[in-house]
C-alpha cells in the first residue's frame, strides 16, 4: 500500500510540474499578436504560386500557405470581400457588387465586419482600411467606429500611402489593404496573358514594399501578416462563375506562432481570414453568426476548429457541390463558360 501511495504521489508531482513545462515550451497563438495586417489582391486567385512572385515567396518561406482555398459560391468581388471581412457566407450577407458599392447606408449591418468586432473588444485600437476599390470601405467596413478609411484607385499611390502612414509612426491593430490592378488587367486581357503576369509582378513588388515598411515600423515581431485574393480570372478574362480558375484562391499567413510550412486544411474558405484575424488578436467572443473557423496547419498550437455548418445549411450544400465539382476537375469547366 505504501509503495502504491508513493507511486501515486510521484505521478502527481510529475503531472504538476511537467505539464506546465510542456505548455510553456509551446508558443501560444490566442491573443498572441498586437497587429493583424491583411493584404487583399483583387482577382489574383492562385497565381501567387508563380515563380516570378519573388517577394511573396521570400515573405512566406517560413509561413503557412494554401493555394486551393475555396471562394464563396459566387466568384465576384463583393460577395468575397464581404465574407473575408465578416466571417459569413455570401448566402447570409447577400453582398452583391452593387450592394457593397452603393452610396447608401450599409446594407447588411446585422453581420458586422471584424473591424466592428475588434472595436468592441479593444475600444482604443487603431484601425485602418486603405482600398483601391472604394466599395469595400462604403459597404463592408462600418462608418462611425473610428476606422481610418482611404480610397485610392491606383495601386502605386495606395502603396505609397500605406508606407507613408506606417513611416509616420502609425501602428494599427487591424489594417486591411486592398490592391486592385490585377483584377482590372484580368478583365481586360485574361489570366493567361503577358499583361496579367506583369500586373502580378508589379503587385509582388508592392507587397514587398508594404512588408518592408511593417518591418521598419517594428510591427512584425508581434504582427500577423496575411495575403489573400477574392477570386481568380478565366484565361480569356472575367469571373463570377464556377470554373476552378475562378473559384480557387490563396491564403498565406506569416507570424511568430504560424506553422512553418503549414498548408491549412482542405476545408479552408476565404471567410476563415476573419476567424484567423480575431483569434490572433485575442477577441474572445467569436461572433455567433460566424461560419468561419481557424484552419488546422495554420498555427503551431491549433489542431483546427470545426466549422459551425449548422449556422448556414444552404452554404453547406452548395459547398459540398463545389467540392465535388472542383475535385472532378477541368472537364466540367466547359459547362460554366
Amino acid at each position: 500500500m505504501k509503495k502504491f501511495a508513493a507511486l501515486l504521489l510521484s505521478l502527481l508531482l510529475v503531472a504538476t510540474f511537467a505539464v506546465p513545462s510542456l505548455a510553456a515550451c509551446r508558443e501560444r497563438t490566442f491573443g498572441g499578436y498586437q497587429h493583424v495586417i491583411i493584404v487583399g489582391v483583387d482577382g489574383a486567385g492562385t497565381y501567387f504560386e508563380k515563380d516570378y512572385m519573388t517577394n511573396f515567396h521570400r515573405i512566406f518561406a517560413d509561413g503557412a500557405v494554401r493555394y486551393g482555398v475555396r471562394t464563396e459560391t459566387k466568384t465576384d468581388s463583393g460577395p468575397n470581400w464581404a465574407s473575408i471581412l465578416s466571417g459569413v457566407s455570401y448566402f447570409k450577407t447577400g453582398a452583391e457588387n452593387g450592394v457593397v458599392g452603393g452610396e447608401e447606408d450599409r446594407k447588411f449591418p446585422w453581420f458586422p465586419s471584424i473591424f466592428s468586432d475588434v472595436r468592441k473588444a479593444m475600444p482604443d485600437a487603431t484601425l485602418a482600411s486603405f482600398c483601391n476599390w472604394s466599395a469595400i470601405n462604403i459597404g463592408v467596413v462600418e462608418d462611425g467606429i473610428g476606422v481610418n478609411k482611404q480610397n485610392i484607385p491606383n495601386d502605386d499611390r495606395l502603396t505609397e500611402a500605406v508606407t507613408d502612414y506606417l513611416d509616420a509612426g502609425n501602428r494599427p491593430t487591424l489594417f486591411f489593404i486592398h490592391l486592385g490592378e490585377v483584377d482590372d488587367v484580368g478583365h481586360a486581357y485574361g489570366s493567361s496573358s503577358d499583361e496579367y503576369a506583369a500586373a502580378m509582378q508589379r503587385t509582388d513588388v508592392r507587397i514587398g514594399k508594404i512588408y518592408d515598411a511593417l518591418e521598419r515600423a517594428g510591427m512584425l515581431e508581434d504582427g500577423l501578416f496575411l495575403v489573400t485574393a477574392d477570386h481568380g480570372h478565366k484565361a480569356t478574362g472575367g469571373h463570377g462563375r464556377f470554373s476552378k480558375i475562378e473559384s480557387l484562391s490563396t491564403i498565406a499567413v506569416k507570424g511568430k506562432t504560424v506553422k512553418k510550412g503549414g498548408t491549412l486544411d482542405c476545408d479552408t474558405k476565404l471567410r476563415d481570414v476573419a476567424a484567423i484575424s480575431l483569434y490572433a488578436l485575442g477577441v474572445l467572443c467569436k461572433p455567433v453568426h460566424f461560419s468561419a473557423k481557424v484552419p488546422a496547419n495554420c498555427f503551431n498550437d491549433v489542431l483546427g476548429q470545426v466549422r459551425p455548418v449548422h449556422r448556414d445549411i444552404i452554404d453547406l450544400l452548395c459547398g459540398a457541390f463545389m467540392w465535388i465539382y472542383t475535385n472532378l476537375g477541368a472537364p466540367l469547366d466547359k459547362y460554366f463558360p
